[in-house]
């Protein structure tokens, strides 16, 4: 992996801040059910490659063009989920949730799915692909984290709308279902990117904020590296969030997406050098005149920027016009977290991140936190490039836990656990960060290709 970047590759860069041309990303998938109404009939979809013999249908027409273009390549995984998703997708044609007091008690809302795989399988290309074929204008289309994100802010307002409690007085207000009713007024068909659950709050509310959406007939589709049951896996009162998984379960077919490819790996035309190793000589002098060249693109001059996330300041050191040159530390060793990540995104459509050390179980905070900025700058097309100490691949070492231990003892103290009971748990062992950082790299990969850079050009869709 080079370290530096000639005058012609930086010139190449910023030339994708001028021009671009849009390109859809790839895929992949498994089983197939036909749904009518929600309802699974008997019937399963042959999984034949005889594509002769398949009916046709506009998520496949459309398949099979970005496969003869080259765009994709044939995989009949992505095939057979293309399938399944055809018939929700003509279901949803003339669905709607609408009823305006309350719904029948025997109504049936269609099945949703929950596609699940490894990492860079095409699952998110697929759901795309999907909600971008639904002739339905109810929908919508969200990473899990901004979901959430967003639940928790309309719980909040909802709470601060409430009258004040009487001295003496003990009142019990449930939020959650007016929030759900709310959003299920707003769109019959929700699509969620990266359905993760990491967050003890999050973990106590999803039963019965999807109960009450279900309930309202609204139909989830979703993608997610893991198995409805292996969600939020080894976290804190894990007990409690088990019966989410059953309501999942029931209203949403699981499809497993699994090729063994991570198609973001393939060999696909670079972007010139975006990602930089800090021992190779030159590289930090690349980054500065990679930097200084998009700057010249902006009707801005470099400066310091404020954002305001929730009533907090964010502060960015460097930063021209819709370009934000940051450090590691300023992204990632602070207590940010994905409001913060979404509202730089939103900002900004080109990030430098300096400075990225190899990351650690020892470190497993910050690693989280880059997991997360990625993961959100993925899902808004945000343009990263990079000056790390190491190659991507060796990014994160899976060393063992150590120089925690006396930090980790004192949070079993404080939550009443026994040693046995952390060894187990995710928030002592790392897995979690582990396994999510398999996604930060794949997607890392794909950020570097000239494809992406393309996509995330904001200036050719205004």
């Amino acid at each position: 992996m080079a370290a530096y970047a000639s005058p012609l590759t930086t010139r190449c860069l910023s030339q994708y801040l001028l021009k671009g041309s849009r390109l859809l990303k790839n895929s992949h998938c498994c089983r197939v059910v036909i749904i009518v109404r929600g309802c699974r009939t008997g019937t399963e979809v042959s999984e034949s490659t005889n594509h002769g013999a398949q009916k046709s249908s506009v998520l496949l027409d459309n398949y099979n063009s970005m496969v003869g273009s080259g765009s994709l390549r044939e995989d009949t995984h992505q095939r057979s989920v293309l399938l399944q998703l055809e018939q929700l997708q003509r279901v949803m044609k003339a669905y709607d949730n609408a009823p305006r007091v309350k719904l029948p008690s025997k109504y049936k809302a269609p099945k949703g799915f929950y596609i699940h795989g490894n990492v860079g399988t095409g699952k998110t290309m697929l759901m795309d692909m999907f909600y971008s074929h639904i002739e339905n204008r109810r929908k919508k289309r969200v990473h899990f984290n901004a979901f959430m994100l967003d639940i928790h802010k309309r719980i909040h307002r909802l709470k601060l709308s409430l009258p004040k409690r009487k001295l003496g007085k003990m009142t019990v207000y449930d939020p959650i279902a007016p929030v759900a009713w709310e959003i299920s007024q707003e769109a019959c068909l929700l699509c969620f990117d990266e359905f993760q659950v990491t967050d003890i709050a999050d973990a106590m509310i999803l039963k019965q904020l999807f109960e009450n959406l279900f309930r309202s007939g609204v139909v989830v589709v979703a993608t997610s590296n893991r198995p409805p049951d292996e969600l939020y896996k080894n976290g804190l009162q894990r007990a409690t969030f088990v019966p989410f998984i059953h309501v999942l379960k029931e209203h949403c077919h699981t499809v497993c997406l699994d090729s063994g490819m991570d198609y973001r790996k393939r060999n696909m035309p670079a972007a010139g050098v975006l990602y930089y190793l800090t021992s190779e000589p030159g590289a930090e002098r690349a980054v500065n005149n990679l930097f200084e060249e998009l700057a010249q693109t902006q009707n801005d001059f470099t400066r310091p920027r404020v954002l305001m996330v929730l009533g907090r300041e964010v502060h960015l050191s460097r930063t021209c016009g819709s370009i934000a040159d940051c450090t590691f530390e300023e992204l990632c060793a602070r207590p940010l977290w994905a409001s913060d990540y979404l509202e730089i995104a939103r900002v900004f459509d080109t990030v430098f991140i300096r400075n990225i050390p190899r990351l650690s179980l020892r470190t497993k905070d910050q690693a989280r936190r880059l997991t997360t900025l990625i993961d959100n700058f993925y899902d808004q097309k945000v343009r990263v490039v990079v000056l790390a100490e190491a190659p991507l691949e060796c990014l994160f070492e899976q060393g063992p836990l150590v120089g925690e231990e006396q930090r980790d003892r004192m949070m079993l103290d404080d939550l009443g656990l026994t040693q046995d009971a952390g060894d187990r748990l995710s928030l002592f062992t790392g897995e979690e960060e582990i396994f999510s950082f398999q996604r930060t790299i794949s997607r890392l990969t794909e950020m570097q290709t000239e494809q992406y850079w393309r996509q995330g050009d904001r200036n050719s869709k205004t």
